[in-house]
């Protein structure tokens, strides 16, 4: 890549970086809430036997490994197993054997796959999760107000911290052309059409240069182009027929960057948020940035929201697929359903954003 091209990549995502983050200074307050349902709770005392999925070519991997070590003997407990994951395998055979293990609480240090790997091993087991991030986007741990960058301070947060279950969503992506298919859970968010052509055209190099910033320079390159038709159906019902670039479908909706996407898009709630983005131009893309940023209520007939336990869509060609940030191949139909409630994550001992101490649903 050129230096000229590079410059222009970092001065775009300098931009994006500061309008994000006086967005988030300024209207911080409009944040509704990150959990609807019960509040955190401190698991039972006692010794913990730990397993920790470690991304070993990961920075920081090693330091991760010594301070849960470290931790672990401080609080007299069994020294913890570790599993390392390989190019080959993400998490899922390690999760298996942590479970195989009798681990009661598993800690992944790595990145949004890593973690997407593990979580989908441990749904519905009642064994906690807790994360060490060390990736790119790190999108859960934002999601449940972890400090990305202290990893001693998220170290603790796993090991000691309070626990509350969370919301998954399972994808299911297919191909009528190729007769390929497969499953996937996400925990944050997952796409369809132009999102995933990003993900997918992002340039590692840079990414691993300028991090999350790197997104920036493929999607300036992928904002051309044409809207392509698709029908949509929202918890089984008729479907519709719309032209769109792209469609999100949202468990929670922060982002990287500092960005609340989808602020009434909670993490517990038992539904998706979808988000079906549908610009000509790039007037359109523009008008979507400023309603993001400045979270404007005034609606765009370029984007709608629903709220929806599953979604399925069809497209007569087949079109990019991500979730949370990992591609995830082309589909002709995609079908998503959330799974309420079932995953169980450690978060920090005071209070997460918006939590309810009476336990009571909020509004």
């Amino acid at each position: 890549m050129s230096d000229w091209v590079l410059y222009a990549v970092l001065a775009g995502g300098l931009v994006f970086a500061v309008s994000s983050w006086w967005g988030v200074r300024k209207l911080k307050a409009r944040h509704t809430r990150s959990a609807v349902q019960e509040p955190a709770h401190k698991p039972e005392s006692g010794s913990q036997k730990v397993a920790v999925i470690l991304n070993p070519v990961k920075n920081r991997a090693d330091e991760a490994r010594q301070e849960i070590t470290r931790a672990c003997v401080q609080a007299g407990w069994e020294a913890p197993k570790f599993f390392e994951t390989t190019a080959e395998d993400p998490g899922h055979g390690q999760s298996k054997a942590a479970l195989d293990y009798g681990a009661d609480l598993v800690l992944v240090c790595g990145g949004d796959g890593t973690v997407r790997a593990v979580a989908g091993t441990l749904v519905r087991t009642d064994v906690a999760l807790g994360l060490v991030p060390l990736g790119t986007g790190n999108l859960l741990a934002r999601n449940i107000d972890l400090d990305v960058n202290g990893l001693a301070e998220c170290v603790h947060t796993a090991l000691f911290g309070h626990q509350r279950y969370i919301d998954t969503a399972r994808m299911k992506v297919s191909n009528s052309l190729t007769g390929e298919s497969a499953e996937h859970t996400f925990l944050v968010i997952a796409g369809m059409g132009m999102d995933a052509e990003v993900v997918s055209d992002t340039n590692d190099d840079l990414k691993r240069t300028v991090g999350w910033l790197a997104y920036t320079e493929a999607g300036v390159r992928h904002l051309p182009g044409r809207r392509k038709k698709v029908s949509i159906s929202l918890n089984d019902e008729p479907e519709q027929v719309r032209k769109i670039r792209t469609v999100l479908f949202a468990n929670c909706g922060l982002i990287p960057g500092g960005l609340d996407f989808i602020p009434e898009a909670m993490i517990d709630d038992g539904v998706l948020d979808v988000v079906v983005m549908s610009p000509r131009s790039a007037i359109g893309w523009v008008a979507m940035y400023a309603k993001v940023i400045f979270k404007h209520k005034r609606s765009l007939p370029v984007m709608n929201f629903y709220r929806s336990g599953k979604v399925v869509i069809k497209s007569n060609e087949p079109m990019a697929t991500q979730v949370d940030g990992d591609p995830a191949g082309e589909a002709t139909t995609v079908t998503v359903q959330v799974q309420p409630k079932s995953l169980l994550v450690r978060v920090r001992g005071d209070a997460l954003p918006g939590d309810n101490p009476s336990g009571a649903a909020g509004t």
